[in-house]
């Protein structure tokens, strides 16, 4: 038996939780960051108006 047919073999469940789980903490920390990017942007804008 290969690593790699061990690693995928039947866990019990926390292996297909982490197969799901990762990418969706990764988009939530991507957005995260793209939302406080912009937030910061709008308020830097919006000081640059009121000079």
């Amino acid at each position: 038996m290969t690593i790699a047919t061990w690693v995928l073999a039947h866990q019990g469940g926390w292996d297909e939780m982490l197969l799901v789980g990762a990418p969706v903490v990764l988009l939530v920390l991507l957005l995260r960051l793209a939302n406080s990017r912009a937030a910061a942007r709008q308020d830097d804008d919006t000081d640059a108006e009121h000079r």
